[in-house]
């Protein structure tokens, strides 16, 4: 992808990132994921990522239950303590080709989330997601928004607000995307505004 956005603030410095990820699933509704995707150095001043998510999602009718622990890992962080745990939780409805999601994310008090890295913090996240596919085409839309209540690492020390909006086309394995991101900060790493608005073009293989 041309940029990794996480919550709407870009985590390679507004650079390239590759991304890859792994689950294994159990008719019974119970999945393991690893997902791992390169960051820059000012993310735990680390240059990787990689995400341990364990989880529970049963469907009744159009409505889906996606309940679950992610656990983020910062390798080589040094003498940070970077690496936290947040639960979360989901419901979905699917109507037709049109599905909205409700979901949120809370971290209970850790020490990687506070400013200092001495002291604890929380954090929640709420978001409101919404994605159609086009009939008869291999198009999909998306559009997404979500607000950080809590001054944390996680939001560089502001509650703020994110939305995005985008489109993908999927030929065979191959899906290509392009969405456009934005926040309601401004954020700076060096001369770069880290949560200003972009557009993020993603290049996908699933096998």
């Amino acid at each position: 992808m041309s940029d990794y956005r996480f919550r709407g603030i870009s985590q390679t410095n507004k650079r390239a990132a590759v991304q890859g990820t792994f689950t294994v699933s159990h008719t019974s509704g119970f999945y393991a994921t690893v997902w791992g995707s390169s960051v820059d150095r000012y993310i735990y001043d680390n240059s990787q990522e990689i995400d341990l998510i364990a989880g529970y999602k049963h469907s009744f009718g159009g409505t889906t239950l996606d309940v679950g622990v992610l656990y983020y890992y910062y390798p080589n962080s040094g003498f940070k303590n970077s690496d936290f745990a947040e639960p979360y939780a989901s419901v979905s409805h699917t109507l037709g080709p049109v599905t909205g999601k409700l979901s949120a994310a809370y971290a209970p008090k850790q020490q990687a989330l506070s400013l200092d890295n001495v002291t604890k913090r929380d954090s929640l996240y709420i978001a409101g997601d919404l994605s159609a596919a086009i009939p008869q085409t291999p198009l999909s839309l998306s559009a997404h928004l979500g607000r950080s209540f809590n001054r944390s690492y996680l939001t560089f020390g502001e509650k703020y607000t994110d939305w995005s909006v985008g489109a993908s086309y999927t030929w065979k394995s191959l899906t290509l995307g392009v969405s456009y991101v934005d926040t309601n900060k401004d954020l700076f790493n060096g001369t770069r505004n880290i949560s200003k608005a972009g557009v993020v073009g993603t290049i996908g293989v699933a096998f």
